[in-house]
């Protein structure tokens, strides 16, 4: 048989010829989806280092400039270690959504043997300052959520700057002491009033405030979201309730995992 022989310039031909079908090839491979993910970051108040996490969207959907959840955390994940916060309530979901959750949310940390009052709420304050700064959040929807103790913290810290915020979900949340909870736990800034419930709602009654509880809820009881509710309602505030009437304390999974909480919460502007 006769040899095959190739010249440089058909080598050449057929080098480019494989370039051209890879790159081909790559071209037309789908990138995989970016999710998006927590971040570590820390801010100084009163002289101490308080960490947090924020969660920041994939960029294949977030907006110029993203709404905000500031998440505040129960009894259970106070500490130190930068992570229990995310493990319980949001953090959950926003792993199971991080594909599609189109906003910043920032996740402080209490303490060991706090609440979200003082130095704990200032940090939480600024840890949202530094987010919105640092990630481009729009200042004027800024969601305030919370659960258990967090959801008491959400009214005090939207007591303590009512501006602030374009809206409230508190989750198995309260403004006095529940009769079945052994720590202390009651809205600071409102605690000494005739009815602190009527107080609160007084000074709060320009916020959309959608408010969950579990029906059977032995911990924190529902008459607290109950009672705050109908107080809003006497004063004319925006105000939504939903009762899972079979849920214990942990109300915060179906809370969360409510689309129309998210599509509301996403309409609110300060």
């Amino acid at each position: 048989m006769p040899s095959t022989r190739f010249s440089p310039s058909h080598a050449l031909r057929l080098a480019a010829l494989a370039l051209t079908l890879l790159l081909g090839a790559c071209a037309t491979t789908p990138r995989a989806p970016v999710p998006g993910s927590f971040v570590p970051r820390e801010v100084i108040v009163d002289g101490a280092i308080h960490r947090y996490q924020v969660f920041v969207p994939s960029p294949d959907i977030r907006q110029r400039r993203p709404a905000v959840v500031l998440f505040l955390h129960g009894s259970g994940e106070r500490g130190n270690d930068n992570r229990r916060q995310t493990e319980v309530g949001l953090g959950p979901y926003l792993r199971a959504h991080a594909l599609d959750f189109p906003a910043i949310a920032v996740f402080p940390q209490a303490a060991e043997g706090t609440s979200w009052t003082g130095a704990q709420a200032r940090a939480a304050m600024a840890a949202l300052d530094d987010a919105v700064d640092k990630f481009g959040g729009d200042d004027d929807r800024i969601l305030l959520t919370g659960l258990s103790r967090g959801g008491y913290g959400v009214y005090e810290l939207a007591l303590m700057e009512p501006r602030r915020f374009a809206a409230l979900a508190p989750v198995c949340g309260g403004i006095t002491q529940s009769p079945a909870l052994k720590e202390h736990l009651q809205v600071e800034s409102v605690a000494m009033a005739p009815d602190p419930f009527a107080a609160a709602a007084q000074r709060l009654e320009r916020l959309p405030v959608w408010a969950f509880h579990g029906g059977k809820d032995d911990v924190i009881t529902p008459d607290q979201s109950r009672h705050m509710v109908e107080a809003l309602r006497r004063v004319g505030g925006n105000v939504r309730y939903t009762e899972f009437a079979e849920a214990g304390h942990n109300a915060w999974d179906s809370a969360y995992a409510t689309p129309e909480l998210w599509v509301w919460a996403f309409l609110q502007k300060r």
